[in-house]
Formats: C-alpha cells, sequence, structure tokens
C-alpha cells in the first residue's frame, strides 16, 4: 500500500517549493547551476553572518548596549550560534567539495531531453487546466461544493 505524503503545512510548503524547483529547472545542467548557486548562496550567508557576530562577541560597546536595543544578542547567544554556524560552514564546503565532482559530469542533450520529459510527470503544471480539473474532482473546494449536498 502507498503511503500518502504529509499534509502539514511544512511538508506542503516543500511540496510546492521541490515542484516548482523541478518545473523551473527541468534539465541536468539546471539543477546542477541551481544547487551550486543555492549551497553558494547559503555559504555566503552564514559565513558572514559569522563574521559579524565574532565581531559583535567581541565589540565591547555591545555589553554596555542597553537590553532596549532590538538588535541585542546576548553574549551567550552568539556563542552558541557561532558554534552551530562554523559547523553548519564546515559542512558547506565539504558539500561544494562533492558539488564540484557534480559539475564535472555531462549529459548529451537526449540525456537533456529526457530530463525534461521526466520533470513533466514529476511536477505537472498546477495551473494546468487539465491539473485544475482533475484537483476540483478529487478535492473539496469552498468554491465547489459537493453537488451531492445542493438542494
Amino acid at each position: 500500500m502507498k503511503e500518502e505524503p504529509c499534509q502539514c503545512p511544512d511538508c506542503q510548503r516543500f511540496y510546492k517549493e521541490h515542484d516548482r524547483l523541478i518545473r523551473e529547472f527541468p534539465t541536468f545542467k539546471q539543477q546542477q547551476e541551481l544547487n551550486w548557486a543555492s549551497l553558494q548562496s547559503f555559504r555566503t550567508l552564514c559565513s558572514k553572518a559569522t563574521e559579524e557576530l565574532h565581531k559583535q562577541l567581541s565589540d565591547k560597546h555591545i555589553k554596555n548596549q542597553s537590553v532596549e536595543d532590538g538588535n541585542h544578542i546576548s553574549s551567550v547567544e552568539i556563542t552558541d550560534a557561532l558554534e552551530k554556524l562554523e559547523n553548519v560552514n564546515a559542512y558547506l564546503y565539504s558539500i561544494e567539495a562533492l558539488m564540484e565532482r557534480i559539475f564535472d559530469i555531462k549529459v548529451s542533450e537526449n540525456v537533456e531531453a529526457k530530463f525534461k520529459e521526466i520533470s513533466k510527470k514529476l511536477a505537472p503544471d498546477p495551473l494546468n487546466i487539465d491539473r485544475l480539473i482533475l484537483n476540483r474532482l478529487f478535492h473539496q473546494t469552498p468554491d465547489f461544493p459537493d453537488k451531492n449536498n445542493l438542494k
């Protein structure tokens, strides 16, 4: 028996984003580039945040700043975050090394076409009229009441 996908809001958001990324980047090369860009942006942001937190921790005036400042972060919070972010940065560097290996792989145009074909099956356009009709048949929506309840 097939297991149903989780219906919680977080998982639903993930499924939508997952499908969107497949629809918008349906080739092997596009997925390589997307993943590389995503990894680099995450690494850049984590590195910059780590740098800023180190700077904030070392600044003496931060310790004298009032707690009323909305941007105040305690030394304990900063130390804890730095430990976690340094681990994340180490993992991201490891992933980057693996991604470089993935970039060494090239596929033919025929294989790229196969990727596009498969992507349409994996993540069909949710606004496609056929999909909208099927969704209405399978799911009750407020703007399309169940015809059995109409009297």
